[in-house]
């Protein structure tokens, strides 16, 4: 062996740990914006520390905790250079899940793989995710940057996360608080949100052809801004509801759709009964639908068809209710109700056409 001859390296295997370290660097304004006071430390710990001692003002405090991803959505954002929105989905997907039985978002960690560390596309997802802790109002403690090189390319990743919240155990929101003649009230989605793109994808761009960047008449953008839209974080729409109003249940809707979500939130011996007819589904949805000639009852399995959230309260908080997510810009509507489960029905179920 010469003397000019080197052993294997970690950069040799395609490893670049100055490129991270960079990446960490470029993150840190941005973790700095989420923080909440419970926070102790700073980010490059080996574990985010959150102050428990917080929790004292609760009777009997449970946490709640989520993780999901974000799906193949991250492949559009990496076909279209667009790496600062789509960590609002990641954070969305999973705050809005820990909302649901009425707990209040605390913190979040991530965790990003990338085919190699560019750190100005890793500090852009950070700053999305980070954009969406402050808008979920949790704090983002920390997380992982990894770089698998050889099993990813060198311009792919993808992105996860998890999340913790506390609730007070007597305000605990579940099946177990519905009766008959509750209101099922529907928020709206800001658009597909992040569930389905897998027969987004398959539909638009492989069957059809379709250019990201071509630009749609019905969305008044292109076909890409479009998909790309962050997904609605609802989880402080939800907790100000709960404090002007009666709520039973909280569903958010996503992978499974409308019907399937919120049947896990109602009780045996209850019915949902969501009526179409009360809203119009964004042009996406149809697009969809008509280009890929699928059928509606596989469309409303895939996607949320323009429903993110619901919310099931009692008849008499119905116009309080309606009023706050008014206030707070969230575009809500009456769209059904609770009644008795007959002997062939399921716990949830739409009804009538879509409106046109």
């Amino acid at each position: 062996m010469s003397a000019e001859t080197t052993g294997a390296s970690y950069a040799a295997a395609g490893v670049d740990i100055e490129a991270g370290d960079r990446a960490v660097e470029l993150m840190k304004e941005w973790v700095k914006k989420t923080q909440r006071p419970e926070v102790l430390g700073g980010l490059g710990g080996f574990a985010g520390l959150f102050d428990a001692s917080a929790l004292k003002r609760y009777e009997r405090p449970l946490l709640a905790s989520a993780t999901d991803g974000v799906g193949t959505k991250v492949d559009i954002a990496r076909q279209m250079g667009v790496y600062d929105t789509i960590g609002h989905d990641l954070v969305a997907m999973v705050m809005d899940d820990i909302v649901v039985c009425g707990a209040e978002p605390l913190f979040m960690t991530d965790y990003i793989c990338v085919g190699k560390v560019h750190p100005e596309r890793v500090a852009a997802i950070v700053k999305g995710i980070a954009e969406g802790c402050v808008l979920a109002g949790c704090a983002l403690v920390g997380g992982e940057t990894a770089e698998h090189p050889g099993l990813l390319g060198p311009d792919d990743f993808d992105v996860a996360g998890a999340g913790t919240g506390v609730v007070e155990a007597d305000r605990l929101l579940g099946a177990d608080r519905i009766r008959k003649g509750d209101t099922v009230i529907a928020m709206a989605a800001s658009g597909l949100h992040s569930n389905g793109y897998s027969l987004v994808r398959h539909v638009l761009l492989n069957q059809a052809g379709l250019a990201l960047d071509a630009r749609i008449e019905e969305f008044g953008r292109t076909l890409g801004e479009e998909l790309l839209e962050p997904t609605k974080i609802y989880s402080l729409d939800c907790l100000a509801l709960t404090r002007t109003a009666e709520v039973h249940a909280f569903s958010h809707v996503t992978g499974g759709g409308l019907a399937a979500n919120l049947a896990r939130v109602i009780p045996d011996g209850l019915h949902a009964i969501v009526d179409r007819a009360t809203w119009t589904p964004a042009p996406i949805f149809d697009l969809v639908g008509r280009t890929g000639s699928v059928e509606r009852l596989e469309l409303e399995k895939t996607l949320n068809m323009g429903v993110g959230m619901i919310a099931i309260v009692p008849e008499e908080s119905t116009d309080v209710a309606l009023a706050t997510l008014a206030d707070r810009g969230v575009e809500s509507w009456v769209a059904g109700e609770i009644t008795d489960r007959g002997d062939h029905e399921t716990g949830a179920e739409l009804i009538n056409d879509y409106a046109v």
